[in-house]
């Protein structure tokens, strides 16, 4: 049913501030953004590390629906989004288990998605959204498109990365001896 926490949003009020907390300090690398004029804000996904990402967001202007988390607040953890890979799945089985549901929406084939309300989920906003998590991420966090794994040269050994499947990718630096070792057990394995 659920794939995994995609990210964490966190709303704030001073999104340069917030820019150069997360990217500049911590290291977070921008991704997908985008403004709701109908909402009034915009967010921007940011990963961290390999397999890491958060949310920022921040009001436009007066009205947005930020308003009210932000009134007495700087800002904080708005919510959580975790991944399905069938929303109408998900939909279905909350509706079996007497949860209630709000926000359903269909953007076509790029984000499908639902909201469980704080009084529902323990005190916590929780997103859950089908799609697929490459199309949020820097080219840089991803593998090229059609490979699954890359080898490179490294000092004294050799840095693996494979594709994630929940987007995005991981590396491992191996020692020489470790890499060695490493190509041995594929290639026994196919024989």
């Amino acid at each position: 049913m659920i794939s995994r926490i995609d990210h964490v949003s966190i709303a704030v009020k001073d999104y340069d501030g917030a820019l150069r907390f997360f990217s500049k300090l911590l290291g977070a690398v921008p991704g997908m953004g985008m403004e709701d004029s109908n909402m009034k804000y915009v967010w921007q996904l940011f990963s961290l590390g390999d397999l890491s990402r958060l949310e920022l967001m921040h009001p436009t202007g007066p009205g947005s629906f930020l308003d009210g988390f932000l009134k007495n607040r700087e800002g904080g953890v708005h919510h959580i989004t975790l991944e399905t890979p069938d929303i109408e799945k998900f939909r279905l089985y909350l509706e079996a288990q007497s949860i209630p549901y709000f926000g359903r929406a269909d953007l076509g084939d790029t984000w499908k998605e639902l909201f469980i309300h704080p009084r529902d989920a323990y005190g916590v906003l929780v997103q859950v959204a089908e799609f697929n998590p490459d199309d949020w991420l820097a080219g840089s966090e991803k593998m090229p498109e059609g490979l699954r794994f890359s080898v490179a040269r490294s000092d004294g050994g050799c840095t693996v990365a494979f594709a994630h499947p929940g987007g995005g990718k991981v590396s491992i630096a191996l020692p020489a001896a470790e890499a060695r070792r490493l190509a041995d057990a594929i290639t026994s394995c196919l024989d």
